[in-house]
């Protein structure tokens, strides 16, 4: 997490209530000045709660907020938004649908001088790779440049931090890969702090720098999406992040675990040690990254299930014990149903949590092995 007395943004313990419902509790973290961070949860988190008590839009009852070392948000204070200098991006992006482009990105820079706002719009058409189209009304424009055009306009008075919500949700899928590329080379080209909210993992893996987990009102994880892919603090994470399965093991040592694949000597995570454990029982999470398509290798595998995408397969594989796990195979390997195929672990980092009597905690499981 960023240093507070570093921090452009800084939640303190805030907590947020809607009547006797408790929807945020003690929930804080820190951005940087130029940083792209994300909130990513399922719908009902409290994602966009907190999003919108940092734009001012609900109060906190308790905690505090501060942008650029100024406290806008506390128990006993609440800065109204419009004294924020915050920048938004709504999911539906909001255009004014009777004012051209030029219109809608100079609607905020109303009180500078002609020449200046026309230069900053101007300027912000380049940005966005719009030049060219100020004279267009946003019914004449694709998805895609209404999004642009939104940014934009919520980038035209320069604001100390700008807000996204959900800026992708209404797009198609190839167009909200393409876009979530474009629009952070925008922001890091403007220098412009973000937090962006989203449900979808690989949107936020995308965009952000750093990104916050959600459960419940609470984060789970504040790290680098490498970090939470690779290194997720908890069951919860394991399971919300990217696709793997359980498989029981043993720790054979300071840094070794064993299971059905073989032995992964490597970093084994604290929790799991061998002072930390009474019987050494570990469940380890297996991604489908892990499992490599080899047909001189001895330990064969039996093809459940598969599903084509472009590039890759995503094969579902029966071990020889009868548990299961994902392989992502190039997709010129083209295996049948019930076909016996060749694999190999290679495992980098090692993600294992102490045994359970259930896979999972919270949420949608780990498919389960």
């Amino acid at each position: 997490m960023v240093d507070a007395m570093a921090a452009w943004l800084d939640l303190q313990d805030i907590a947020i209530a809607f009547g006797d419902t408790q929807v945020v509790s003690g929930l804080g973290f820190s951005v940087a000045q130029g940083e792209i961070a994300c909130l990513l949860g399922h719908s009902g988190c409290g994602k966009t709660t907190v999003l919108r008590a940092i734009a001012g839009l609900e109060k906190i009852s308790a905690g505090r907020i501060a942008l650029a070392a100024r406290t806008v948000s506390s128990a006993t204070q609440h800065t109204p938004p419009e004294a924020r200098g915050i920048g938004m991006v709504f999911q539906d992006y909001a255009l004014f649908p009777h004012l051209t482009v030029f219109g809608n990105i100079a609607f905020g820079l109303k009180g500078w001088k002609t020449l200046e706002r026309d230069a900053r719009v101007a300027e912000l058409l380049e940005l966005v790779g719009l030049t060219g189209i100020g004279g267009r009304f946003p019914h004449e424009l694709s998805g895609g440049q209404q999004q642009r055009v939104a940014l934009a306009r919520a980038l035209a008075p320069k604001p100390a931090l700008l807000l996204l919500d959900e800026p992708f949700s209404n797009l198609d899928v190839a167009l909200r890969e393409r876009l979530g590329q474009e629009v952070r080379s925008i922001l890091k080209a403007s220098g412009t702090t973000a937090l962006l909210v989203t449900h979808d993992q690989d949107e936020a893996f995308a965009v952000a720098d750093v990104v916050g987990v959600m459960h419940q009102g609470q984060i789970r994880q504040w790290a680098t999406p490498y970090a939470l892919y690779h290194e997720p603090a908890d069951r919860f994470v394991a399971d919300f992040i990217g696709e793997g399965v359980l498989l029981p093991g043993t720790v054979t040592g300071p840094n070794c675990v064993q299971f059905e694949l073989g032995e992964i000597c490597s970093v084994v995570p604290r929790a799991c040690c061998p002072e930390c454990l009474s019987d050494g029982l570990i469940d380890v999470l297996v991604r489908p990254d892990d499992i490599q398509h080899d047909d001189a290798s001895p330990l064969k595998a039996t093809v459940l299930a598969r599903a084509f995408r472009g590039a890759q397969f995503l094969y579902t594989l029966g071990l020889p014990s009868g548990h299961k796990v994902l392989s992502l195979v190039p997709s010129h390997h083209d295996h049948r149903i019930g076909e016996a195929i060749g694999i190999r672990m290679e495992i980098d980092h090692v993600i294992a949590f102490p045994r359970t009597a259930r896979a999972h905690e919270h949420g949608s499981p780990v498919l389960s092995a």
